[in-house]
C-alpha cells in the first residue's frame, strides 16, 4: 500500500470523539433528557408563552396590533376599594359553592362506590350529568324556573298556594352558589369515586377490629388515605369557583353582584375603549393568589405517602345498607331531579312554545326546531366543536399522562419544572388565557399562521384541559405501589411493557374519567373560544352565547337538548369501556 493511499484512508476515516465528550453527548441526548426536554418546551409554550405575553400587555397601553407605549397604569388602576369587594365577592362565592360541592360529592361516591344500593352503575350515569351540560343552558334553565316574576316554579308555588310573593329569586348570591353548585359537585365526584372503588378496604377493616367506630374509620383512615385526591378536588374546585363566569354573568349582573371574571369582561367587552391593561393586571393579582393555594397543597402533602393500590389481591368492600339503601337510593335520584330534570324539562318546555313564561296551548309550536335544524351556522359550530373536542382531548391526556408519570413515578431532575408548567394554566381564567393567547399568536411569526385558525382554539383547550389530566392521573398513579412497577421489570419486561400493561391498565378507569371531561371541557369553554374565534371557526358555546345574546333563548333550549343527547351516548360509552377494561384486567 503506498503512501498516498494510506494517507487518503486515514483522511476518510471518522475522527474518533475522545471518551469524556463521547459520554457527556450520550447523557445529554438520552431518551430521558429528549423527553424532559420536550416536555418543557411543549408545556412552556402552552403556559408560559402566553403568561409571557399578558405581562407583556399589561404592560402596554394599547391591545395587540396597535401602537401604544409602557407604564404601570394597568397596576394602578386595580388599586382601589371597589375591587377589594370583588375579590371578597369572588373568594365568597368560590367557598361557598366548594365546601358544601365537596361534602356532597364524598357522599354520593360513597354511596355508589361503597354501599349496595340498587342500580348503582345507573345512578353513576345520573349523578354526573349536571357537570356535561354547559353552563350557559343550565344558567338561561334556571332564569326560567326562578325568575322572581315568571319564573315557572314561582308560577306554580303561587298556584298551588295561593301566595303572591316569589320564593324563589336566582339574582342572587344564593342563585349564583346554588347554580355553581350543580356543576361542581359532579365534577368532585368523577374525581373521588374511582378513588373510593380503588381503595384497599383492609386497612378500614383493621381499624374496625382494633374497635374504632365506622364515623372514626372513615374520618382517621378513609379520609386520610384520600387527602392527595381531597385536596387536588378542593384546590380545582376553589380555582373552578374564582373563574366561573357563567353563573356570575346570568345571576350577579342583574343584581350587581360583580365578580373578578365578570369584572375582567365587562372591561373588555362593555367599554367604549376595551381596557386590554387593566383586565390582564387584575388577572395577575389573581394568579398570585392561586398560587399561593398550589403551595399550601404541596406543604399539606410534603412528606407523607397515600398507597391504596398494591400488589395484594382484595375485594371492595360493600357495606349493606338494609332498609337504609332505600334512603340512598332516594337521595341520588333527588340529586339528579333537581339538577336535572328541572332545567332539562325547563328547557324541553322551552322549546316547544313561542316565547318563554307563556304557556298556553295556543303558543305551542315546532318552528325553532325548524330554525335550528335550517342554520348553518349552528351545523359548523357542530362539526368545529367534535373535531376539536376528539382531537383536543386524546391530546391532553396524552400529554397529561405522560406529564403526571415523570411527576409521580420517577426521581428524574426537572420533574417538579414540568409539573409546575402544567399547572400554570389552570391559574389563569379562561378569558384571560384567551388575551395571552390572543398577543401570543398575533406576535408569531409570518411562517406559523395560527392566529384566526381553528388551531388557535386547539392550542387554548390543550392548555386549559391539561391541568385536569395531569391531577386526573397523579391521583391514579399515586396509588399504585411501586412494587408492581419492580416487579415487572425484575421479570424482563420492557419500559413500555410494564408502563402498558401494569400503570396504564390499573390507571384505565381515572384515563377514561379525563378524557370526557377533557371532551366535555372543550365542549362547554366559553371564554377562551369567545376571544380566538374567527369567521368559519365558531364552536358552540360562541353559537349559544349568540343567540341568547339576540333574544333566541328558544332555540337555545333545542340545541340545550341536542347535547343531552350527547351527553348520555358520551358517558354510557365511557362506562361500558371501563367496565369492559376491568374485567380484562
Amino acid at each position: 500500500m503506498t503512501d498516498n493511499t494510506a494517507g487518503a484512508m486515514t483522511r476518510n476515516q471518522p475522527i474518533a470523539m475522545p471518551a469524556p465528550l463521547q459520554s457527556l453527548a450520550q447523557r445529554l441526548f438520552s431518551g430521558r433528557n429528549v423527553l424532559v426536554v420536550s416536555l418543557v418546551a411543549i408545556l412552556s409554550f402552552l403556559a408560559v408563552y402566553p403568561l409571557a405575553m399578558l405581562l407583556y400587555g399589561s404592560l402596554h397601553s394599547t391591545p395587540p396590533g396597535m401602537a401604544g407605549e409602557f407604564n404601570l397604569n394597568g397596576y394602578k388602576s386595580i388599586l382601589n376599594w371597589s375591587n377589594t369587594l370583588v375579590l371578597l365577592n369572588t373568594v365568597a362565592i368560590s367557598l361557598g359553592k366548594t365546601i358544601p360541592s365537596l361534602t356532597l360529592a364524598v357522599l354520593l361516591a360513597w354511596i355508589i362506590a361503597r354501599t349496595d344500593t340498587p342500580w348503582r352503575d345507573k345512578l353513576e350515569v345520573l349523578i354526573t350529568l349536571p357537570f356535561f351540560i354547559p353552563p350557559i343552558l343550565t344558567a338561561m334553565a334556571w332564569g326560567m324556573l326562578g325568575n322572581p316574576q315568571v319564573g315557572l316554579l314561582n308560577q306554580v308555588w303561587k298556584w298551588a298556594t295561593g301566595a303572591t310573593v316569589s320564593p324563589i329569586n336566582v339574582y342572587s348570591y344564593g342563585g349564583i352558589i346554588w347554580h355553581m353548585m350543580q356543576y361542581s359537585t359532579p365534577f368532585l365526584f368523577l374525581f373521588i369515586v374511582d378513588i373510593f372503588r380503588a381503595m384497599d378496604p383492609a386497612l378500614e377493616e383493621s381499624s374496625r377490629m382494633c374497635g374504632a367506630s365506622r364515623w372514626r374509620t372513615f374520618r382517621l383512615i378513609t379520609l386520610m388515605l384520600m387527602l392527595p385526591a381531597l385536596t387536588n378536588s378542593f384546590i380545582l374546585s376553589l380555582i373552578r369557583g374564582i373563574e366561573s363566569f357563567e353563573s356570575p354573568l346570568f345571576f350577579g349582573t342583574p343584581a350587581k353582584i360583580e365578580v373578578i371574571t365578570t369584572e375582567i369582561y365587562n372591561s373588555i367587552n362593555h367599554r367604549a375603549t376595551p381596557d386590554y391593561q387593566y383586565a390582564t393586571a387584575l388577572s395577575f393579582a389573581i394568579m398570585v393568589m392561586m398560587f399561593l393555594l398550589v403551595i399550601w397543597q404541596w406543604w399539606l402533602l410534603k412528606g407523607r405517602t397515600f398507597t391504596t393500590v398494591t400488589g395484594k389481591g382484595y375485594a371492595p368492600n360493600i357495606m349493606k345498607l338494609g332498609r337504609w339503601k332505600w334512603v340512598t337510593f332516594s337521595f341520588c335520584i333527588l340529586f339528579f331531579v333537581i339538577t336535572v330534570v328541572l332545567p332539562v324539562g325547563q328547557l324541553l318546555i322551552g322549546s316547544f312554545f313561542k316565547f318563554f313564561g307563556f304557556y298556553s296551548y295556543d303558543m305551542l309550536t315546532t318552528e325553532h326546531y325548524v330554525a335550528v335544524f335550517n342554520n348553518a351556522e349552528v351545523w359548523r359550530a357542530i362539526g368545529n366543536t367534535m373535531l376539536l373536542g376528539l382531537l383536543g382531548a386524546t391530546a391532553v391526556m396524552i400529554l397529561g399522562s405522560i406529564v403526571a408519570y415523570v411527576s409521580v413515578r420517577t426521581k428524574w431532575r426537572g420533574r417538579r419544572l414540568i409539573d409546575g408548567l402544567a399547572w400554570l394554566p389552570w391559574m389563569m381564567p379562561g378569558m384571560v388565557l384567551g388575551i395571552g393567547f390572543l398577543w401570543a399568536f398575533a406576535m408569531l411569526p409570518g411562517p406559523i399562521p395560527i392566529y384566526g385558525t381553528i388551531w388557535a382554539l386547539m392550542l387554548a383547550y390543550i392548555a386549559l384541559g391539561t391541568p385536569i389530566s395531569v391531577r386526573v392521573m397523579n391521583s391514579a398513579y399515586a396509588q399504585l405501589s411501586y412494587d408492581l412497577e419492580e416487579c415487572s421489570r425484575v421479570h424482563g419486561a420492557t419500559f413500555m411493557q410494564t408502563m402498558w400493561r401494569i400503570l396504564i391498565a390499573l390507571a384505565w378507569p381515572s384515563f377514561a374519567v379525563g378524557w370526557v371531561l377533557a371532551f366535555f371541557g372543550i365542549m362547554r369553554e366559553l371564554s377562551a373560544s369567545i376571544l380566538l374565534y374567527s369567521v368559519g371557526s365558531e364552536v358552540l358555546s360562541v353559537v349559544l352565547l349568540r343567540l341568547w345574546a339576540n333574544g333566541l333563548a328558544e332555540q337555545v333550549s333545542v340545541i340545550g337538548l341536542m347535547m343531552m343527547l350527547l351527553v348520555i351516548l358520551f358517558r354510557w360509552v365511557q362506562l361500558k369501556l371501563i367496565k369492559s377494561r376491568i374485567s380484562t384486567l
